[in-house]
């Protein structure tokens, strides 16, 4: 399973960035997070989704 993020739905509101640096990171203009580590296993993760305001973040 991969972790993704659907940019057009981002916000950028940086909450997945704050919770889990490991997996999560912004983009270089600082506008919309990407994903660094699509495999990442880290219970971060789950927070991550979980918090995402627009439910921007899945696994596929």
């Amino acid at each position: 399973m991969a972790i993704v993020i659907d940019v057009e739905e981002c916000l950028g509101c940086e909450t997945c960035v704050e919770l889990c640096p490991e997996v999560f990171k912004m983009d270089d203009a600082g506008e919309k997070a990407t994903v660094i580590d699509p495999d990442s296993t880290l219970e971060c993760v789950e927070e991550a989704i979980d918090s995402c305001p627009v439910e921007a973040i899945s696994k596929e």
